[in-house]
């Protein structure tokens, strides 16, 4: 078999041009530059245009605008670059714009630790603009993955008429491994076998500004169906209901996990992103010792897959979350789970990776 040299970047680049994507606009930003300079160079290749911009602001700007012309865009960043996105986050929700965006996070807040390890996003990107309107989040855990969920969130970004994050972080995005070369393919043999997406849209069509001289409208502010601004309370009450309702109401389209469940475990252990491969590698450990521990990987972290969470839960007693940040994810799985259910987090915010051993020892805590 066939290996090569890949980084988390160069598979989101593959990813996303097997997506179709055409167009790319961004700036360089700590752990996100990969991205930008693997997309820049490839891109020409394919007839697409990729674009260095003078800031963050412009890049999405940019996005906002090609995807409107018919591109099919991609831009990434990281935390900080996010905060100057969020603006035009919200534009591209209300226009209905597909749009990826991948987050590579590092440690924060503000410029923080720029070389370093990180999960601090998770909950700035799904309330990253102003209405609170749902939006959707992919996390991969590794380089295959990151090829695979790039891909999905382009047909999701098209499907649903929005904009789409790829969470990911700095060690997955800069870290070189080897990876068989079928495994990041259109034509990969050992693909993970994820649900198909339904290729009609869910939002409204999307059309050229211009097409046989007739100017269509696009606009941020609440609009009718042709896109001019209304005023109008019953008709700004329908579309801002659908904005929500299009995502939240096929949450279970959306929904991706992946589960694996022992018979009698008390102990589940519930992770997302570069933390549940020390996830995957302490369930080795512990199942090793003859322990019974069942464990979940969530891939889409928004909207929240709660029937499938919920569905994990059948005798367990106990659940520990692994994530570096300050408990994020765990606030959602509290919400959900009854109070007879015990909650621990692993968490580190230092630059330093959660090991298998440390969600081994809070195991037997």
């Amino acid at each position: 078999m066939r290996r090569e040299m890949l980084d988390g970047a160069a598979a989101i680049t593959r990813g996303a041009l097997d997506a179709g994507c055409d167009f790319y606009a961004g700036y360089p930003i700590t752990p996100a530059s990969g991205i930008l300079s693997h997309m820049l160079r490839e891109l020409p290749k394919v007839g697409g245009v990729g674009l260095q911009c003078e800031d963050e602001i412009s890049s999405i700007g940019h996005c906002i605008g090609a995807a409107a012309a018919g591109a099919t865009v991609f831009t990434a960043t990281s935390g900080p670059g996010l905060s100057l996105y969020s603006e035009n986050i919200g534009l591209a929700i209300m226009m209905e714009i597909p749009l990826v965006i991948a987050v590579s996070q590092r440690l924060g807040p503000a410029t923080g630790a720029a070389t370093a390890v990180a999960q601090g996003d998770i909950q700035f990107m799904r309330w990253c603009t102003s209405g609170g309107y749902p939006v959707i989040v992919l996390s991969p855990t590794n380089i295959p993955e990151s090829y695979h969920l790039t891909k999905r969130a382009f047909q999701l970004a098209k499907r649903f008429r929005s904009p789409v994050f790829l969470a990911t972080d700095k060690e997955t995005v800069m870290t070189t491994e080897s990876i068989a070369e079928s495994a990041v393919s259109t034509k990969a043999k050992n693909a993970p076998d994820w649900p198909a997406i339904p290729a009609e849209p869910v939002g409204n069509p999307l059309v050229p500004f211009q097409i046989d001289g007739t100017i269509h409208h696009y606009t941020g502010s609440s609009h009718n169906k042709a896109g001019h601004i209304t005023k109008d309370p019953e008709i700004i009450a329908e579309f801002n209901a659908k904005l929500a309702d299009k995502i939240v109401s096929r949450t279970a389209e959306i929904s991706l996990i992946k589960a694996d469940l022992q018979k009698g475990a008390k102990t589940l252990i519930l992770s997302y992103g570069i933390s549940a491969r020390s996830m995957e590698a302490a369930v080795k450990q512990l199942r090793s010792a003859d322990k019974k521990v069942s464990a979940l990987t969530i891939y889409s972290l928004w909207p929240i897959p709660e029937k499938q969470i919920l569905n994990c839960l059948k005798g367990i007693r106990r659940i520990i979350i692994p994530e570096m940040n300050h408990g994020q994810y765990r606030r959602e799985i509290e919400r959900l789970v009854t109070p007879d259910i015990e909650l621990l987090g692993v968490n580190r915010v230092d630059t330093i990776l959660i090991t298998p051993e440390e969600i081994v020892e809070a195991f037997y805590a």
